[in-house]
């Protein structure tokens, strides 16, 4: 796991490096979605309040801090949508949450996290392919996240399947349900011997931040020019929207005066709160991001100007607070650097 989001905090002249995730929080029945600030000397601060793992392990326990909703409530991200729940799939659990905050505290201070742990288990068994080392091999694997376990052994093509296999006795199943046998032994050990050298990294670009909305917008454009609230006019459905962040709510709804309303706001804030006095479209929820990544493609063909600042920005991860607009923004990209190659 490579930390993208940092931040520190100074105590007593000292800087104590940090990072932070998004958590969701159980308020009132309620759910809001807020930043777990994490530090590196193992201080949590969520919501206003200072704790650490075991006080966080208590919030989850309590369900202050939760990794499921209950069907029905509402659930809030700040500024920027609000929903009902019916299913809701998370991407992790209470206990993968913990110990991904302790990864990000044993990272932060230059330790080996989980993962890099199980490499070098991984690593040693290969060497001795003893019993005593395949156990701690099981042990370090099981001790990574399940959302992460795919990251022990960077290879798309395999996911983490030869480790699943090796950590595991023959005649027992590993962790996706299968029956190991002394031919899933074999396999595995002949993918590690013939694994080809990993080819030398590219560079990676510094994350790109759009966390906050400037008080003036710099000109020519830069970075923060990204950010949907950018007041560059974006037409959808022959109406023009004085920015992505009111074209966006505009596909919340279908009622064609709330557009209407929306295209003369100058905020966006305005824009939203037209769209979540409704009604609201009732699939909503299925189709935001194919509304994200419309009103984003339409963003950046109408000027060509923001492409070129969303192209010079490489291979950078992009840090948005909402998760899937920065993934958006990183699939635009990809999408007009190949249509630059043509």
């Amino acid at each position: 796991m490579t930390l993208s989001n940092l931040t520190y905090r100074m105590i007593d002249g000292e800087r104590i490096e940090g990072t932070w995730r998004s958590v969701f929080i159980n308020n009132g029945g309620n759910y809001f979605s807020t930043d777990l600030l994490i530090f590196a000397d193992g201080a949590l601060r969520c919501w206003g309040d200072w704790t650490d793992l075991d006080g966080l392990r208590e919030l989850l326990d309590r369900g202050r801090i939760v990794t499921t909703f209950k069907p029905g409530a509402d659930v809030y991200a700040h500024d920027l949508t609000l929903w009902d729940v019916e299913h809701a799939a998370m991407g992790t659990n209470a206990e993968d949450l913990l110990t991904e905050v302790a990864d990000a505290i044993d990272e932060l201070n230059g330790r080996p996290d989980s993962i890099r742990r199980c490499r070098l288990a991984l690593d040693r068994f290969l060497e001795s392919r003893t019993e005593q080392d395949r156990t701690a091999l099981r042990t370090a694997y099981l001790a990574v996240s399940e959302y992460w376990r795919p990251a022990v052994l960077p290879d798309p093509a395999v996911d983490d399947e030869p480790v699943r296999i090796l950590c595991t006795p023959v005649g027992e199943r590993e962790d996706h349900g299968e029956l190991v046998t002394e031919s899933d032994h074999a396999t595995a050990l002949e993918y590690f011997a013939r694994r080809p050298r990993p080819e030398p990294a590219v560079a990676q670009r510094p994350a790109v931040t759009l966390n906050r909305v400037p008080a003036e917008w710099p000109a020519p454009p830069t970075d923060i020019c990204l950010h949907n609230e950018y007041p560059v006019p974006v037409t959808l459905d022959d109406r023009t929207y004085p920015s992505a962040g009111h074209a966006y709510w505009s596909r919340a709804v279908t009622d064609d005066d709330a557009r209407a309303r929306m295209a003369a706001e100058p905020f966006v804030f305005d824009a939203e709160k037209i769209a979540v006095a409704g009604p609201p479209r009732p699939d909503w929820p299925l189709i935001r991001m194919a509304a994200m990544h419309t009103v984003l493609r339409a963003k950046f063909t109408q000027h060509p100007q923001l492409a070129a600042v969303l192209l010079a920005t490489g291979n950078a991860r992009i840090d948005y607070p909402d998760d899937d607009a920065g993934r958006l923004l990183e699939l635009i990209r990809s999408a007009l650097a190949a249509a630059a190659a043509r």
